[in-house]
């Protein structure tokens, strides 16, 4: 049985087949994960990605994302500066976030993989329906450690796992690009992992705050 990617554990156990794809839960950490043979490639995420309807005009995908940016912005200063980490080929987040007075700069590693926004540090980052697409959620997390500045914040949007939920019938682990399940646990651990604090306001949204005074805005 693979090792859980997010934590490195080895108590994983076999998790119900979905679509002919295989899974494992880990006893450690919680997470559900798809084993690594039978992740999609870049080329067949992207095809179903493009099939994706995520107008940005849509009043109804709209009033989703604002369960994430609505708490977001909440607990934002005038003046700070943010990543939307896994835009996607919309960017909507970032021209809403944008609108409040939040400038937010879009990052996809398939639709707008600029390199030179990872080279930099923000205020705060969203993570929109990104993090059940980390094939390395260990290295992911690190990473978005690194991007935020002293006092950021990370905003997440994920589907949890149920622990009452039969797995092979969750609409959510049916697609094939999400290789990645949390449940509330699993996002404790993450924040005790990294030393961030965490709250949820709202089911399926978990706001990480990285420790220390926050700094004077990103100008």
């Amino acid at each position: 049985m693979s090792a859980c990617p997010l934590c490195g554990g080895g108590s994983c156990r076999p998790e119900s087949p979905v679509l002919g794809r295989r899974y494992a839960a880990c006893d450690a950490c919680g997470l559900t994960f798809m084993l690594p043979a039978d992740r999609p490639s870049a080329a067949q995420e992207r095809a179903v990605y493009d099939l994706h309807r995520n107008d940005p005009a849509d009043p109804g995908y709209r009033a989703f994302l604002e369960r994430l940016s609505a708490p977001l912005i909440a607990r934002l200063r005038p003046g700070m500066r943010g990543l939307d980490y896994g835009a996607g080929p919309g960017a909507a987040l970032p021209a809403m976030l944008a609108a409040h007075g939040f400038p937010t700069a879009a990052w996809d590693p398939l639709y707008a993989a600029d390199a030179r926004l990872l080279r930099q540090r923000y205020d705060f980052i969203a993570c929109s329906e990104t993090a059940e697409h980390f094939h390395d959620p260990a290295a992911e997390f690190a990473r978005l450690d690194g991007l935020l500045r002293d006092g950021g914040w990370l905003g997440l949007m994920t589907q949890w796992r149920l622990p009452e939920r039969p797995f092979a019938s969750w609409g959510y682990a049916r697609d094939p690009t999400h290789v990645c399940f949390y449940q509330r646990r699993t996002l404790q651990w993450i924040a005790q992992r990294q030393g961030w604090s965490l709250e949820c306001p709202a089911p399926h949204v978990a706001l990480f705050r990285k420790p220390g005074a926050a700094l004077s805005p990103c100008g």
